[in-house]
């Protein structure tokens, strides 16, 4: 039986925090239900699903890049190194690699972008879910840490409230800060 990992990540566009990537491997009959691109579930959906999907995958794993490797190699970069990173650190190693998107990392396994893979892979759908529901969680930690920023509303996205944020406060440590928004209040 062949292995199929599926791989997508999150947080290209916030201004703060990591971009987080996940890799999952399900059974083939592995029963859940519901498994979509994560931003057109609910979160509630999200964190019950997520539970699952760990619960049942023959193997999961998440990689980073944190905001300052994001200003040293570009999202795109950083973005693909997440990937690498989940990839690599999953306790089973698949036979071949599904990714949601257009690039693929540079690497040894056997693999495929497919852009809007999250709608066609359930392994993608399900990378999608663990890799949002983990960043989010991240940000609210984030919202503890840096109070009056916001993130946990805006998970560190562009919105009114995160901008006007930026001017009074200035940029925190975990703004990404090759991004235009953030450059300004440097």
């Amino acid at each position: 039986m062949e292995l199929y990992a599926g791989v997508d990540e999150v947080g290209r566009g916030p201004l703060a925090g990591d971009v987080v990537a996940a890799a999952v491997i399900l059974p083939v009959e592995h029963g859940i239900v519901g498994l979509a691109d994560s931003k057109k579930l609910s979160e509630r959906r999200r964190e019950v699903l997520c539970e699952e999907i760990k619960h049942k995958a023959i193997a999961w794993s998440l990689g980073h890049a944190s905001a300052e490797e994001i200003d040293q190699i570009n999202i795109l970069q950083a973005s693909l190194l997440a990937m690498k990173r989940a990839v690599e650190s999953l306790s089973t190693q698949p036979d071949f690699v599904r990714v949601d998107g257009n690039k693929l990392p540079q690497w040894q396994y056997k693999s495929e972008a497919i852009v809007k893979g999250d709608s066609l892979y359930e392994e993608i759908s399900a990378a999608s879910i663990v890799a949002k529901v983990f960043r989010d969680n991240k940000m609210l930690e984030l919202d503890s840490e840096y109070p009056g920023y916001g993130f946990g509303q805006h998970k560190g996205y562009p919105t009114k409230q995160h901008l006007a944020a930026l001017e009074t406060l200035g940029a925190s440590k975990v703004h990404r800060r090759s991004y235009a928004p953030v450059k300004k209040y440097l």
